[in-house]
């Protein structure tokens, strides 16, 4: 099976990006017939013609698709930020996305005056952007948000609702807590406890409830209100357990709160053919095209690997791939070469001694992963998927960390889901975390994903968003 389709993590990005294109095409039209309609101005056209103008229809699009593409790479989809940092972002968009397309329709002779068409365009197009975001405030107040009601009264079900609170991140209104016998003394705060006691669809069709989530991790026994979720769920009402939950609204899987019943019966973790053959194709074209940009950059590494420190040019390190099998993983050597004189294998840690003052730049723009693109070449690696980790770290994790090994069930990658969205980790703790995105990226892997991590590794690359 070959899903194309977006997950719910990068779905938000394709519909918000894919709007932004629209936006992009249509005030470059809209700039067209402005100046053709205008007196005294070059165009003679009207909607039609702009419609039927070959040349315009070529700059729009290639106007839709630079915006789109760099407000994705700058990072405008990727998080909530403040407003002067959106202003910030969106006028560099502007600036680099307007300056390229008059570039272009210069340099190939597109049409005759592309500096008043593109100026034009682009400030329709920001207005448009301020408009539509204005507008869908406006609705958000007006409709509302979802109100939710959360089963349980545990720490779970505290920690459920701290969640929905954190930066206004969810936009979910939590009605209350629903008691279940597995409940002790009700320890939580924030939003009222209904008796346990009282039907669980009174409180649902009182309330408007339109989303519960089960917080409980124990519920085996009888002591959860299974016929009247049951209930809830035939009359509409959506039910989440904790892993769907936090699948949602982190883009990760919780070990702590997963069941290999969850595994076995959900849905996801496509690994079809047809899925494997377009991965690799994928992987062999891309590798083929960046190790042709980047071999400039490689050669510059190379000279300044060697006048900065003593040793070889490229570090080899044996690492677990695909199924467990080991390969040698090849970057630019970053550290000194008596990193680990003694033969200990250590957590490489944020400022890391150990880094020369090539290696530290080379880190944090990625450069000295460049070799890896190799590796993907002869089909050892991925473009996307699970960092690939050291056999020692490996024989411990999988001892501490639940179903670890899952990783290891698809080619690790030269970046993931993990490293663009989780800042450096150097403990168990920062792997278990990190172990949590990869099992989202294993269950909801698709083109549409895999994309979407390649631009934010740019975006991480360009702010220091993310981990190396």
């Amino acid at each position: 099976m070959f899903r194309v389709f977006p997950s719910r993590a990068s779905s938000g990005v394709v519909y918000e990006a894919l709007l932004d294109g629209i936006l992009g095409f249509v005030a470059v039209l809209a700039a067209a017939l402005t100046l053709g309609v205008l007196p005294g101005k070059w165009l003679t056209a009207d909607l039609l013609a702009v419609l039927s103008d070959g040349q315009a229809m070529l700059t729009a699009l290639c106007f839709a698709v630079v915006m789109a593409l760099l407000q994705s790479c700058i990072g405008m989809y990727r998080q909530r930020m403040a407003l002067s940092s959106t202003a910030l972002r969106l006028s560099t968009v502007v600036v680099l996305g307007g300056y390229g397309t008059y570039l272009a329709l210069k340099e190939f002779s597109l049409h005759p005056h592309p500096g008043p068409l593109v100026a034009t365009a682009t400030i329709y197009f920001v207005l448009a952007i301020l408009l539509l975001r204005g507008l869908a405030q406006v609705v958000h107040r007006q409709v509302g948000v979802p109100r939710v009601l959360i089963v349980g009264t545990g720490a779970e079900a505290q920690g459920v609702l701290n969640d929905m609170r954190a930066d206004g991140r969810h936009l979910r209104e939590v009605v209350g807590f629903f008691p279940t016998s597995f409940d002790g003394e009700s320890s939580v705060d924030g939003a009222p406890v209904f008796e346990r006691t009282r039907p669980l669809q009174d409180v649902v069709e009182k309330y408007g409830v339109h989303e519960i989530v089960v917080a409980v991790r124990e519920q085996r026994g009888g002591g959860m209100p299974m016929d009247q979720l049951l209930t809830c769920r035939t009359r509409g009402t959506k039910i989440l357990d904790m892993a769907a939950f936090y699948e949602r609204s982190h883009a990760q899987v919780p070990v702590d709160s997963l069941k290999a019943s969850w595994l076995v019966y959900g849905e996801g973790f496509v690994q079809g053919p047809i899925r494997r053959f377009a991965k690799r194709t994928f992987d062999i074209l891309s590798s083929m095209l960046l190790l042709v940009i980047a071999s400039p950059i490689m050669l510059l590494t190379a000279v300044a690997i060697k006048l900065d420190s003593r040793g070889p040019l490229l570090y080899r390190q044996e690492r677990v791939g695909l199924g467990g099998t080991k390969f040698q993983c090849v970057k630019f050597r970053s550290m000194r070469t008596d990193a680990e004189s003694d033969g200990v294998a250590r957590w490489a840690s944020k400022n890391d001694n150990r880094v020369t003052r090539v290696g530290a730049i080379l880190r944090k723009t990625r450069i000295d992963e460049l070799p890896q693109l190799i590796s993907v070449l002869s089909g050892k690696m991925s473009i996307v998927g699970p960092r690939p980790e050291r056999p020692e770290f490996v024989a411990k994790l999988r001892e501490e960390i639940p179903f670890y090994d899952l990783r290891h069930g698809v080619k690790p990658g030269v970046t993931g889901w993990a490293q663009v969205r989780y800042t450096y980790g150097a403990s168990v703790e920062d792997a278990r975390k990190k172990h949590q995105f990869d099992l989202y990226y294993l269950k909801n892997n698709s083109v549409w994903l895999d994309l979407q991590i390649l631009v934010e590794t740019v975006t991480v690359v360009l702010f220091r968003e993310g981990a190396h």
